[in-house]
Formats: structure tokens, C-alpha cells, sequence
């Protein structure tokens, strides 16, 4: 090996005293250098002496049909056999140590040979797993061939099963066949501590948590339990020393736990904990972490050093809320892909762009993503614990509670996600489903957690789940939920799609709401069905932005503060454009708040205006949807989206008064004549003081192509992966950007790095061109490093427009022999943007819940509880007569009831004409509107103890067209009706009455 890697090996030899087996400390290699790569099967390339020169060169991780990624429909995406080696070598001075590969995941199936053994098969697609190989690999000069055959067959098989996995799914999960993830080589000595990687190696590694937490004194008891293994041939008295070093670098405490003895062969957890004061702890927006270093010790001396990076925080899932730090925090985030692709890379990115796209997430204050269906990889886990991003960790499912086999399947990917991942703070939540699960099945893995992570401080749970004496938190997809015990929040709302090259109904290409294709390809029939009328869900920018508002306003209304039981929130669907289950006229999805390449859509600003709080808006916000570039002649409504109490519209300084609030955070002004010129809103508080502004100005006429390089923590890297993310605007004179340009970009690329592109409507979504036009002014291409360190030059033209150039550079990779000593994460930094947790309270009671004591109805009296047990999947109706259309309560105490609210049978799609008194005075007449969940009646302000609910008769409680989802089901808001659907059925899911 060169002798720079040679040197520091060197200095890693132990000089102790033990068995020779043991000197060798341990490191660990990135591994994902030197590959080569064979589309086809070959039965001989499994032997170390293939000649495989012929082979294209490629870095890991590395997904073989990349190049189809957004270009292809995920139904048409190549599967078949790729085969990957690497040759590489080990130092002389490892012999005697053990020696291992990690890989963070391969799709869909692997089978290794190393040296021309047969090592293993991983199978499930998802997980990490890895392979003792100390006793197959050479030392010194002598070469090592590793051979993997890869099947990403969507149809394939567990073969001792023959059982497909449950989560090989055409709808969400993206067949990027291949090494798609990291890969890593560790060596280490005789006696170490273990990895966790439990399916293959049947180890759970370091495991590190806190308890006892004081929030306000910042002190915990933090506690590490490391998994040690002795395959030396004598007894070994052992300790574990733990260090806690701080973000600064510097040691905050150092402890041991009690002396033990390993015999030969023996497995044992050793176990150590203090209490540590002044701790910062992990937060939303701040990712503050620490380096656990746990040393292995044997008769005193040092022998194996692990270092885990770690951060500590206090959770708490009660009162129907989420506690981080002891502060209830409203979920406001993304449901994503756990694919989080980008256009002809796929998955398989740098991490500097993971932290980048996950960083956006925080920017625009989200504070949580839901990975949907699969267990996200370690890199996208990581970058979430750096950003001070919450997670919901699923672990394999597509839909529906399954059994048997399929279902072991689920139970063996969680327990390994959970074994992988417990040590990483993001994650709050463990998902065991993408859909309600059993009781029983419910209580298998909430025994996987308490086995593995009984001390992390998470929730386990699934979507839905509304009723569950097991689950710890759940959902529904597109409602809003309450709760006065566990958590329930929305997990794939805003499911609405809308491409970014569509501002509004005023601007070209004039795209309208619904336009789109007729029909569309069903993975369930394996057939083109024709698609539902679209006009509810394919949007453009401003639509979609506006629809948002709305939405999310729903949970909002609900929140923490407003009575016993709460909505905890909501997390949209989906945070970047995905090439999944799409239902716009282009193959892939388009709900994104950014789009495939990051570029932010107008609804980013909108829910960056209503996020800005735990619960709620803390920092007073205003955005103004859209452009202000228009052709003469053009009246529109303007709309604003602000936390202010008013806002007030100019236009060139002139007034046109305040806007019209609805939905919360939404103000509109109607009848908006253009000008050119500039745009002005302006938001006000209560008492008239100005909070917040936005404006936007008409653009000149395009006179010039800007290129400029997405910043980067990190250099650009000659590694055969890194990327660079390069923007090209369609700019004026004074160098703004020109909100309406189209123009057709073309690019010429010198130096070392290969042209990966970016992504446009049109032909094959413009996949891998060098030619593709900007959208609203601007769009984003990437370019991948080469093995060769140099000077890259792009140069981008259009006709009409003045050229641009950009020049990188790229740092060469200190690697020999197929080994490095640069892990991919190294040197990112934290983000702690927001700073540590606040200690003031995140909301104020605005009113308060009045109880039920007793009530009687006109029909179906038993079930009339059902109404406000705190349970949405339970619900009272009476027998579809009118006479009977009544509920009564009794209330606890005698109150003044000033709200009312009420999820009522149908919520989305039916409304009912109601009379509501107490103790015989109306307080409440009126037609209910629909909603996502919860009308909220205003009431006259009496005081009494009985409250009388009755159906009225009129025309303002038939139904209407309740909407489909993209494949045509109906989608679901309520319960069955014991009374059916007549017109003159009263049924109620959930009722609650409040006094401020």
C-alpha cells in the first residue's frame, strides 16, 4: 500500500502485551471504491482469477439502470442480473485480526463470493447486513476479488420462502437494482466490540441512550451497553471505558463500567453510565450531537475503540401530544419516498446533497419526515441527526396487515432497522406499517422495540391505528384526527400534484387545474386504465400552493391548546418530486414542495409562512404566491399567505386595501389589474403595527444565462461519485431572474466529470440531455466527479441570451488497493440554526374542554356514548328517521358553551342542517360545512348543562361527490351508518364541547 496509508496504519498497532491476534486496533475503510460493473449474468465471474478489464469502472454506491431514473415510468425500470467486483488488498500487519464487510444495502438480492467462496446472500432489498470474512481474505500483496450477483427481478423470491417480499412494490418503491449504498471494510482485533448488523452477523453493536433527563438543569444520566465478543483462545478480563465528547471536539466526561470476564467464544454486553451535566440536547433545527467513544479494555490496556456519534434528547407521547425536550411540538414535515432520488442518479448520492435536500426540509420549518414504507438508509438517517430533522422510521410494507411469512418478513426488517439505527436521535417515531396492523401484530413489534431500544424514547405505531390498546401513536392519511391520549397525526396529507413549469392559470404554458392525461398505468391490473377526472388534485404552482394553506389549516384549528383531546398535525405528501406513483400527464410524481432537482415551488414559501413555531408561528411571516410578470390586459386575484393579522396589497405604492382572510393563514385580493412594476403586501398585528412584507418586482426582458454552483460544506471530490449541483438562471439586465423564461439551454462540459443532466417536461423528461430549457427562469443540472482530480468547465447558451461559464475544481481521494480512510459523511457540518429547545411554552389554552356525564338519544341510546369516547373508528347514528335525528348530553357541570366541534359522518362530503340548544336555548342553526374531520360550531354564549343536537329538515345535508384517489377508489371519510344514508340520518364520530 502507498506509504501514507502505510504510516498511519502503523501507528494504530497496539503495543500491548496480549496475543498477537489482538494488536491490530480497529479501522474502518470506506469500501466503496474500485468496482467494476456487468449488466447480464456470468456463472464464471464469481471466480477470482475472471478477467473482468473489460468491466466498466465504477464507484459504489451505484444503482446499474441509474440512467433510467425519472426518464421511465418505475413500472418500465430494467430489472434483471448485474454482477459488481472489486479487487483490493489488505495490510501485512492486519493478519491475526478480524475482518469484516458492512454494506448499507444492496437492491434486490445479493450473493457474495470473496476469492471465489461463497460467503453469503442478503435478500430483502432494504436493510443493511454484513460478512464475517477473517478467515477467506489475504494479506500483504496478495490480491482479494469480491464477486456479488445481483437480482433485481421485481417478482423475486426469498428463496427458502418462496415468498416475495411484501414491500417489492411498482407504486412506491423505486427498482434501482445494484450496490446502492455505502459500503464499508472493518478490521478489528480478536476480542472487539461487535457491529449491528443482526441478520447476518447475529450482533447488535453499541448501544447508547439517555434517562433521567433534566431538560432545565441540562443533565442526564447517559448510559453505553456495547455488545463484546472474545475469539481469542484464552479468558479475558474486560472493561468498558466510555468518553462523551462534545461537538467542540472537547471531553465532557469520561466513566467505566465494572470489570468482567469473556471466555473464549463468549458473547456478553458490558455496560457503563453516569450522570453528565451542562449537555446541549438534539433539537428541531438543532442537530447537536456528540462522539460516544467506547473503549474496550483488557487487563487496563486499550484494545478496541468504537466511536458512535449520538445525540441526547427527552421525549414524551401523552395527552394526546408530542414532547421533545419537555415542549409539545406540532408535526409539520413531508411524507417522502424513502428512494429520495434525484434524476439519473437515483438514490445513490453523495451525502453532502442528503444533507442539503433534508437541510431543506429544516429551512423551510419542517420539523419531521415520514419515510413511506421501507426503512430509510443510514446516509439519509444520518444527514437527519446533522439537520435537526425528526423521523418516522418505517420498516417494510406496501399496504394492509399481512400474515404469516410475509408478515415474519416485516418483524425481521424492523427488528434489524431498529438493532441499525437506535442510536440516531432524529428518529422519534417507529412505523410498523403503512397501514393499521392487528392488535396482536401491533404487540409483536412493540416487544421488538422494548427488546432492542426499550430505552430510546420512541414511539411505535402505524398509520391509523385510531383505536389501538398497543399502539403508541397513529393517523390517518388525509384526516384530521384527535386524541386525549396518544398522538395522532395526519401521514400523507396535500396528496395534490403540480409541475413547476405551471405558475398559474395567466401565465404560458396556461396549464388549468385537472388538464392532464386520460389514462394512466395500473400497476394492479398490469394494464392503462383510464384515469378519474383530475381537477381535484393536478394543479399548478399557485393552485397548489393555495390548497395547502387550507389543509393544513385543518390540523392547525385542532392543534394543542384547544381542548382535551388535539390533533398533533401532519406531515404533506410528498417533499420532492418523486419517480413514483405519479398522476399528472408527466411519469412521474409532481406533489413535491421542491421539485426533482431542489428547486423550491411556491408551496415551499407557504408552508415555510404557517411552520415557523412549534405549535404555534413564533416568528411573524409573509409570502406573496406568484409573479409579477404579466402581458397587458391581465386581472387575477393575488393571494398572500401570512401569520399577520391583516395584510394590505399595494401596487406601485398605491393601496388597494386589506385582503380577504380565510383559511387561517390565506388573504385574498380579488380583481387585481397588472402593471408593471412592483408588488407590495404588507401584514400588520393586531394593533396595527407592521410585522412583515414581501414584494416582487416585473422583471426585465432576458438578456443573459447566469451559471452558479449550489453551495457545498465539502470540496468536490475526485471519488468516481461525488456530485456538484449546478443552477442556470434566465436573468435581465440588473440580473434578476425572469420568472416566466422557457428558454431551451444548451451546455458543453470539458474536464474531468461525467454529464449526469437534469430534468424538464418533455421528451424523456429531457434524462441525461445536454439540452433542455429552463422553467419559470431557472433549473439545476449535475455533474459527477471522474477517479481523475482536475478542472471541470461548463458552458451553457441559448439563442439570444449572453453565454455563461463556470469553472470547478475537483480534490483527488487519498485511496490505495480499493481502501479509504474518508468516510462519506466526513466533515459535514451541524446545523443549529434554530437553537437549542426554548423553555417557554410552544402554545396558550384558548379554550377548554367541558366533559359529558350521561346522554340519551332519540334512537340507538346504548351506542350513543360512542359519540365522545375518544375513539374515531366508533360513532353514533340514529335509525334514519327524522323523530329520532337527536342526541342529548349532560354535561359534567354547568358551563358556557362557546364552540362546539363536531366530526360528523361524512365529514368531506356531506352536510348537515342543524339546531343545537342549551338547556333549551338555541346557541347554534345552521348548515355544517365539510371538512377534512372537524366542523367547529360558534355558539351563542349561554350558560346551562344539557346540550340537545337535532337534525333539521332542508336540502343542505345531501351528499356530493366524495372525490377519488389516483386509481379510482373512493376515498374514505366516516363510519357505517346503522341508520344507512338516508337524508335523515344524524351520525356523529366524536363530539366536543369547549368554554374559553
Amino acid at each position: 500500500m502507498k506509504k501514507l496509508l502505510l504510516v498511519f496504519l502503523l501507528l494504530k498497532i497496539s503495543s500491548l502485551n496480549l496475543n498477537a491476534q489482538t494488536a491490530f486496533q480497529r479501522t474502518k475503510f470506506n469500501f466503496n471504491s474500485g468496482w467494476k460493473v456487468y449488466v447480464g449474468d456470468l456463472e464464471s465471474a464469481k471466480d477470482a482469477g475472471f478477467n473482468d478489464a473489460s468491466w466498466k469502472a465504477i464507484t459504489v454506491p451505484y444503482a446499474w439502470n441509474e440512467d433510467e431514473a425519472f426518464k421511465k415510468d418505475i413500472a418500465d425500470m430494467s430489472t434483471g442480473i448485474a454482477w459488481y467486483r472489486k479487487h483490493f488488498k489488505l495490510p501485512a500487519s492486519a493478519k491475526g485480526s478480524k475482518i469484516f464487510l458492512e454494506f448499507e444495502g444492496i437492491r434486490q438480492s445479493g450473493d457474495f463470493y470473496l476469492n471465489g467462496k461463497y460467503i453469503g446472500l442478503h435478500e430483502n432489498g432494504v436493510m443493511s447486513f454484513g460478512f464475517d470474512v477473517t478467515d477467506i481474505v489475504a494479506f500483504g500483496d496478495q490480491e482479494n476479488v469480491l464477486a456479488v450477483r445481483i437480482d433485481n427481478d421485481w417478482n423475486y423470491r426469498e428463496r427458502e420462502t418462496k415468498t416475495k417480499f411484501q414491500w417489492e412494490d411498482k407504486n412506491f418503491n423505486v427498482n434501482y437494482g445494484g450496490i446502492t449504498k455505502n459500503a464499508y471494510l472493518h478490521i478489528t482485533p480478536k476480542i472487539y466490540q461487535t457491529l449491528p448488523l443482526f441478520s447476518s452477523l447475529k450482533s447488535t453493536g453499541v448501544y447508547v441512550y439517555g434517562d433521567n433527563y433534566d431538560i432545565k438543569e441540562r443533565s442526564a444520566v447517559i448510559h453505553a451497553e456495547s455488545e463484546v465478543k472474545n475469539e481469542t483462545n484464552t479468558n479475558q478480563q474486560v472493561t468498558l471505558e466510555v468518553s462523551v465528547v462534545d461537538a467542540d471536539g472537547k471531553e465532557t466526561k469520561r466513566f467505566s463500567g465494572p470489570a468482567d470476564v469473556l471466555t473464549p467464544g463468549q458473547t456478553k454486553v458490558l455496560k457503563a453510565s453516569s450522570l453528565i451535566n451542562g449537555l446541549n440536547f438534539w433539537s428541531w433545527g438543532y442537530g447537536y450531537l456528540y462522539k460516544v467513544q467506547t473503549t474496550l479494555k483488557v487487563n487496563n490496556s486499550p484494545v478496541d475503540v468504537v466511536t458512535t456519534t449520538t445525540g441526547f434528547r427527552k421525549t414524551a407521547f401523552q395527552n394526546g401530544m408530542i414532547y421533545l425536550n419537555d415542549r409539545v411540538i406540532m408535526v409539520h414535515g413531508y411524507a417522502q419516498r424513502t428512494t429520495n432520488e434525484w434524476p439519473a442518479i437515483g438514490q445513490s448520492v453523495p451525502a453532502w446533497l442528503s444533507d442539503y435536500s433534508n437541510g431543506l426540509m429544516v429551512e423551510g420549518n419542517g420539523n419531521l419526515v415520514r419515510w413511506m414504507h421501507i426503512t430509510p438508509w443510514k446516509q439519509d438517517v444520518e444527514s437527519c441527526d446533522r439537520v435537526g430533522l425528526m423521523q418516522a422510521m418505517q420498516a417494510g410494507d406496501a399496504e394492509h396487515d399481512v400474515e404469516g411469512t410475509r408478515w415474519n418478513q416485516r418483524v425481521a426488517l424492523m427488528r434489524d432497522a431498529i438493532v441499525y439505527n437506535r442510536n440516531n436521535p432524529s428518529i422519534i417515531f417507529y412505523e410498523c406499517g403503512n397501514e393499521s396492523i392487528s392488535e396482536s401484530h401491533m404487540k409483536e413489534m412493540k416487544e421488538v422495540r422494548d427488546l432492542y431500544d426499550a430505552h430510546g424514547g420512541r414511539a411505535i405505531g402505524s398509520r391509523e391505528m385510531l383505536d389501538s390498546k398497543n399502539a403508541e401513536y397513529g393517523g390517518e392519511m388525509l384526516y384530521t384526527n384527535k386524541s386525549a391520549h396518544i398522538p395522532m397525526w395526519a401521514m400523507e396529507y396535500s396528496r395534490d400534484e403540480g409541475s413547476r413549469k405551471y405558475w398559474d392559470d395567466y401565465t404560458p404554458p396556461f396549464h388549468k387545474d385537472g388538464e392532464g392525461p386520460k389514462e394512466y398505468w395500473s400497476a394492479a391490473t398490469n394494464s392503462m386504465v383510464k384515469r378519474p377526472d383530475a381537477a381535484a388534485y393536478n394543479r399548478n404552482m399557485e393552485s397548489h400552493a393555495v390548497e395547502n394553506v387550507k389543509r393544513w389549516y385543518e390540523f392547525w384549528k385542532e392543534r394543542p391548546g384547544t381542548g382535551a383531546r388535539v390533533s398533533s398535525g401532519g406531515v404533506n405528501i410528498i417533499w420532492s418530486e418523486s419517480n413514483t406513483h405519479h398522476r399528472g400527464e408527466e411519469n412521474f410524481r409532481r406533489s413535491g414542495e421542491v421539485d426533482a432537482m431542489r428547486i423550491k415551488k411556491q408551496n415551499f414559501y407557504s408552508n415555510q409562512v404557517m411552520w415557523d413555531g412549534w405549535v404555534v408561528p413564533e416568528k411573524q411571516h409573509l409570502h406573496i404566491i406568484g409573479h409579477w410578470n404579466y402581458s397587458p390586459g391581465v386581472t387575477k386575484d393575488i393571494y398572500v399567505v401570512s401569520t399577520a393579522t391583516n395584510v394590505e396589497l399595494k401596487v406601485n405604492g398605491r393601496s388597494l386595501g386589506k385582503g380577504i382572510n380565510s383559511d387561517g393563514f390565506l388573504f385574498v385580493f380579488h380583481n387585481v389589474k397588472w402593471e408593471s412594476g412592483t408588488i407590495k403586501a404588507i401584514g400588520y398585528d393586531s394593533s396595527g403595527k407592521v410585522v412583515a412584507e414581501d414584494s416582487i418586482i416585473t422583471t426585465g426582458v432576458p438578456v443573459a444565462l447566469r451559471l452558479t454552483s449550489v453551495e457545498r460544506p465539502t470540496p468536490f471530490v475526485a471519488d468516481g461519485h461525488d456530485v456538484a449541483l449546478i443552477q442556470v438562471e434566465v436573468i435581465d439586465a440588473l440580473g434578476n431572474r425572469c420568472p416566466t423564461a422557457l428558454n431551451m439551454i444548451h451546455y458543453e462540459l470539458q474536464g474531468p466529470a461525467e454529464w449526469r443532466g437534469g430534468i424538464a417536461m418533455g421528451p424523456d423528461n429531457y434524462i441525461l440531455a445536454k439540452t433542455f430549457p429552463v422553467e419559470g427562469g431557472v433549473n439545476r443540472f449535475l455533474l459527477r466527479s471522474t477517479t481523475q482530480p482536475g478542472t471541470i468547465t461548463i458552458t451553457a447558451t441559448a439563442d439570444g441570451l449572453k453565454t455563461s461559464t463556470l469553472s470547478l475544481s475537483t480534490k483527488a481521494l487519498i485511496a490505495d488497493d480499493g481502501l479509504s480512510l474518508s468516510l462519506p459523511s466526513e466533515g459535514l457540518p451541524l446545523n443549529l440554526s434554530r437553537g437549542a429547545t426554548p423553555a417557554s411554552p410552544s402554545y396558550v389554552d384558548i379554550r377548554r374542554s367541558v366533559n359529558v356525564s350521561s346522554v340519551s338519544a332519540g334512537a340507538h341510546s346504548d351506542s350513543a356514548f360512542l359519540s365522545y369516547d375518544d375513539n374515531e373508528l366508533s360513532g353514533w347514528s340514529n335509525d334514519g328517521k327524522l323523530n329520532t335525528a337527536w342526541i342529548e348530553y349532560t354535561l359534567e357541570k354547568e358551563a358556557t358553551i362557546s364552540e362546539i366541534g363536531i366530526k360528523l359522518n361524512k365529514f368531506r362530503s356531506k352536510s348537515y342542517n342543524l339546531r343545537v340548544t342549551l338547556d333549551g336555548k338555541e346557541i347554534f342553526a345552521g348548515a355544517t360545512e365539510t371538512s377534512l374531520g372537524y366542523y367547529t360550531m360558534q355558539c351563542k354564549h349561554k350558560k346551562g348543562r344539557k346540550v340537545k343536537i337535532e337534525l333539521l329538515k332542508g336540502e343542505n345535508h345531501k351528499e356530493k361527490e366524495e372525490g377519488v384517489e389516483v386509481n379510482g377508489k373512493k376515498l374514505d371519510d366516516g363510519l357505517a351508518e346503522k341508520g344507512g344514508s338516508s337524508g335523515e340520518t344524524l351520525s356523529i364520530i366524536e363530539v366536543d364541547f369547549y368554554e374559553k
